[in-house]
């Protein structure tokens, strides 16, 4: 059997924003009966907390620093085989809608000198997708909260007039009028919200979300560390409850067309959001900084699987990364890339299959920094190069610690103990784990100095 497949992610949406990761509001119903019905991975992190190099790893399978886009304003590089070239090859239809973000390329925080951030992406910069394509490679750009612009697989541009998530589910829905029913098809939503909006230096939320959400209560890094979550968290949560409105939209017009039963539905995020609560010391501090950090905040995403072998209403307490991602939607596709993509299939997670499998996760920080971090149920180490401008430099041959924190007593990442005598010997063992990482990573193994 051949199932249908749906990513529908979400860009910078912390987890603890779903009631099936601990909010205590009611804003994401349908995420949660999702839950209730799939698999939903309690330890889901980002592999790299920023919107073009984790786009850039979702496409690939490979990390940032291997095809070299490890910051933002890189596009894809050619002769790079992606999920849209294997999942096409084995009969799949397929559909992008939404925020692209790897179609421009130049210097950091410059004018990009290949420019496609409001204009169509020409075809052989959209990674292999030949279908179905409601795009914008900066869709923040092109948008705001409220109306915008994509462009068609013919470069046709298309206007919409409304919330964003909203518009951008409408043009998915679109393409269940027009697909071939005669093949199994692999779409993916990929929504801006709950992003900050750029030029306007706000969270935009659907009008009404700053007295809906008045009352909220902040997560405790937040309150602890004074960000500005105070002003912009009512409107993030108003997205976020509008991204699962949207969310239920979809199931339903699945159910609709006789194709729920058959298709797999997975909900995640790029990466999380910190509220300028972290990176004190960048040189992007006050700017758009929200992100861009080993601290959880930015790193643990929601992640839910749903449908076809993903079953059962299982909670995953492991840790995983979503580097794999590609290699696990390939995976239900029925398509073994072997050691071609990093990571590992889901569904042997779920499934239990590697009573030896280490429960860690590695990530690699651009743009604040040149960064690296390796997380542990109890515990996360992290590191950065001095001197080096994580905009310009990919990795170091030298890092320096940064932060070391207890997770079992320091849940909210607030005390950091890198130099603390009585963490000497949780330390030696993190940095070791961290450069045995590196290593398998980047092919390289650094120094790192006290």
């Amino acid at each position: 059997m051949a199932y249908n497949i749906i990513f529908y992610f979400t860009d910078q949406q912390r987890a603890d924003t779903c009631g099936c990761f601990g909010q205590p509001l009611n804003i994401t119903p349908n995420l949660d009966r999702l839950a209730a019905e799939g698999v939903k991975f309690d330890y889901a992190f980002s592999p790299q907390p920023v919107c073009g190099p984790c786009r850039a790893l979702f496409q690939t399978g490979k990390y940032p620093t291997e095809t070299g886009c490890f910051r933002n304003n890189i596009m894809l590089p050619e002769g790079v085989k992606t999920l849209a070239d294997y999942i096409e090859e084995a009969g799949y239809e397929t559909a992008y809608i939404g925020k692209w973000h790897l179609a421009s390329d130049g210097e950091f925080e410059k004018p990009p000198t290949i420019d496609h951030a409001i204009t169509a992406i020409p075809r052989e910069l959209r990674g292999g997708y030949t279908g179905f394509w409601r795009t914008a490679d900066v869709l923040e750009f092109t948008s705001h909260g409220y109306n915008g612009y994509v462009f068609d697989e013919n470069n046709n541009r298309i206007d919409f007039e409304g919330y964003r998530a909203d518009c951008i589910t409408d043009l998915a829905l679109d393409f269940f009028e027009e697909r071939d029913v005669n093949k199994p098809f692999f779409m993916t939503i990929s929504h801006i919200e709950p992003h900050h909006q750029n030029d306007h230096k706000h969270y935009e939320g659907p009008e009404g979300s700053k007295e809906k959400f008045k009352d909220f209560v902040l997560p405790g890094d937040l309150k602890a560390l004074k960000g500005d979550a105070e002003i912009e968290y009512p409107d993030y949560l108003g997205a976020c409850e509008n991204l699962d409105k949207n969310l239920g939209k979809l199931v339903e017009k699945l159910k609709e067309k006789g194709l729920y039963e058959n298709t797999i539905i997975i909900f995640a995020s790029d990466h999380g959001s910190h509220f300028k609560t972290r990176n004190r010391d960048s040189h992007l501090n006050g700017n758009d900084d929200y992100k861009r950090s080993c601290h959880d905040a930015c790193l643990r995403v929601p992640l839910v699987i749903a449908g076809g072998p993903y079953k059962g209403g299982v909670t995953v307490e492991e840790l995983v990364s979503t580097e794999s991602l590609p290699k696990s939607i390939l995976a239900m596709a029925g398509v073994d890339v072997g050691d071609a993509m990093i990571g590992e299939n889901l569904l042997d997670v779920v499934e239990k299959k590697d009573k030896d499998r280490p429960n860690q996760v590695f990530a690699q920080i651009s743009e604040s920094r040149v960064g690296r971090c390796i997380r542990t149920p109890k515990y996360t180490y992290s590191v950065y190069a001095p001197g080096m401008n994580g905009g310009e430099v990919a990795s170091a041959d030298v890092y320096a610690d940064d932060f070391l924190y207890d997770m079992e007593k320091d849940p909210y990442q607030l005390v950091n103990l890198v130099d603390e005598s009585d963490y000497a010997d949780v330390k030696a063992d993190m940095r070791k784990r961290l450069l045995d990482w590196i290593e398998k990573a980047e092919g390289k193994r650094p120094v790192i100095t006290d």
